[in-house]
């Protein structure tokens, strides 16, 4: 998988990802709880660096490569 998602943007998931998943964890009642797995995804998608949503709208955050020269 390439990498498709940049610094600042993984960080971010990351922090939001952990956020969902304490907050509903702890607020929601009883049987509820399992909606904190939603927070799965930023956490995975963040820890990766990559988005399959931004493969499919072709977007990218991370920095370009230089090209080597030959």
């Amino acid at each position: 998988m390439p990498v498709n998602e940049g610094t600042a943007d993984r960080i971010i998931r990351v922090i939001v990802g952990l956020a969902i998943i304490v907050v509903l964890a702890v607020f929601l009642p009883g049987a509820n709880k399992w909606w904190a797995l939603v927070g799965l995804v930023p956490l995975i998608t963040g820890l990766t660096g990559f988005c399959a949503l931004y493969t499919l709208l072709g977007i990218k955050t991370c920095p370009m490569k230089p090209r080597a020269k030959s």
